[in-house]
């Protein structure tokens, strides 16, 4: 065995959960928390997994909730960040929600608590000394300059990203084929890589009136040096440059016949591409976004073809950092380029409080059977846990939008899992129909979820 514990190079959700992990598995570790030596533009304080936005997890519904079946997997391995949630939590309906001070003194009481776990405040500047052969790098959206800059040298300018272009992502189920038809542009590719949704004169006219009026979120004041790159504005800046620019940017109608009118020329299309492997998301194309989700679903469902659509994600940009996980890291989170340093949390590409500590129990796994000489044996993709890690490791479909990577940050969502065939008849024998096969099939998704995590969290524990 390694003598050199194991070292975590960040104290949020993410490196607290993995650090929990590794000590109960029996494996020494040393956190590394540079705040209060060196602040950042977010935290207030110096405690661990300190919540710098929203006090709220998310769904605590595991039976029909991709979020709650995730609380109920880590829950079922033991995590510390849900323990402490729970322990915290405070009225809010469906929702776990939790007392933000409470919850960060109970998971910092924890840590310094275990006799295998050590606290060393202070900045890791740059990459970890090479004698250190078993990392996990958990510094979440705002990791320091000297690091990332470390990371670029290691692994190519094209690792890293320093914020978020995200267009929303919906399930194909959703989209209505009666209007809707697949092709790409003067069929290249397969000849059908896309999904398009046509609009006419008068319809283009209300969606830019609409996107123009809508309501938008402002930069955090430790945002606001997000650049826009003219490739990654927001469609909101476009429609604001002139009416017709959108439809001779990404929503330009050439190349493309409607099978279902094709006498008549779309004034513009609305395009989606496939978005995983799975084929069960699609992300609007450039449509990176800074309106309020509210306005965003009710002015995307105006877009023909979508006026049932069901978001995976709802778009945004966002000051993040984050690696191209997809291409530089392998499927138990190490860096390819460097295999003692292993990644978690929102660094990782996911997004959210519950992802980035379920990226970490993972994290924390792999890297205490590393230390213990033992094979990591990833969770089943069925589970919410292994759908994840599937996506963030590899269950994206790489490619390049406007010059650019096209891996962004995702959540938890049922389109990452498998799927399942969608039931017909209730438990009654009543025959089921539009929204009420898809939560029946949900419900399957979940149940299959929490039975195969089971055996799982029992692996090296």
């Amino acid at each position: 065995m390694s003598k050199e514990p194991i070292h975590i190079i960040g104290g949020g959700l993410a490196g607290s959960e993995a650090a929990w992990q590794c000590a109960s598995m029996g494996v020494p570790v040393i956190i590394h928390e540079m705040r209060p030596e060196r602040g950042t533009e977010a935290h207030l304080t110096d405690g661990l997994a300190e919540l710098v936005c929203s006090n709220s997890f998310r769904s605590d519904d595991h039976n029909n909730n991709a979020v709650g079946v995730l609380h109920e997997e880590m829950r079922c391995c033991g995590s510390l960040i849900l323990r402490c949630a729970d322990a915290h939590k405070v009225p809010a309906g469906g929702a776990l929600a939790v007392d933000r001070v409470g919850f960060s003194d109970a998971v910092t009481a924890a840590l310094h608590s275990h006799p295998k776990i050590s606290v060393a405040r202070g900045e890791i500047a740059g990459l970890p000394p090479a004698d250190w052969d078993n990392v996990i790098i958990a510094t979440g959206p705002l990791t320091s300059p000297a690091l990332s800059a470390a990371i670029l040298e290691l692994t190519g300018e094209d690792a890293l990203a320093f914020f978020d272009a995200i267009a929303p992502i919906i399930y194909r189920e959703s989209i209505n084929f009666d209007v809707a038809w697949f092709q790409s542009r003067y069929d290249k590719g397969d000849g059908a890589d896309y999904i398009n949704c046509p609009m006419n004169e008068a319809q283009y006219d209300a969606f830019i009136d609409a996107l123009i009026s809508g309501d938008k979120t402002e930069f955090k004041d430790w945002e606001k040096d997000t650049p826009y790159f003219d490739g990654c504005l927001p469609i909101e800046v476009m429609a604001e440059r002139g009416r017709e620019t959108l439809r001779h940017g990404p929503m330009k109608p050439v190349g493309l016949t409607n099978p279902h009118d094709p006498a008549n020329k779309p004034r513009a299309i609305v395009q989606l591409r496939q978005d995983n492997a799975l084929a069960t998301l699609y992300n609007m194309v450039g449509f990176q976004t800074k309106l309020k989700y509210g306005a965003q679903e009710a002015i995307f469902r105006t877009i023909p073809g979508l006026e049932n659509a069901e978001f995976a994600r709802l778009g945004g940009i966002h000051r993040n950092t984050f690696l191209n996980a997809p291409k530089v890291l392998d499927a138990s989170l190490r860096l390819n380029a460097r295999p003692a340093l292993r990644f978690a949390g929102q660094v990782t590409g996911v997004e959210g409080y519950v992802e980035s500590a379920a990226c970490g129990l993972m994290a924390g796994r792999f890297a205490a059977c590393d230390y213990r000489q033992v094979k990591a044996v990833p969770p089943p993709q069925t589970t919410a846990l292994g759908a994840l890690l599937a996506h963030i490791t590899g269950g994206h479909i790489e490619g390049k939008v406007e010059g650019k990577r096209s891996f962004q940050p995702m959540n938890i969502n049922f389109g990452l899992f498998p799927p399942m065939e969608t039931p017909t008849r209730d438990a009654d024998g009543n025959r089921l129909r539009g929204k009420h096969k898809t939560r029946a099939r949900r419900t399957l998704i979940c149940q299959r979820a929490l039975a195969d995590i089971a055996d799982w969290a029992k692996i090296n524990a």
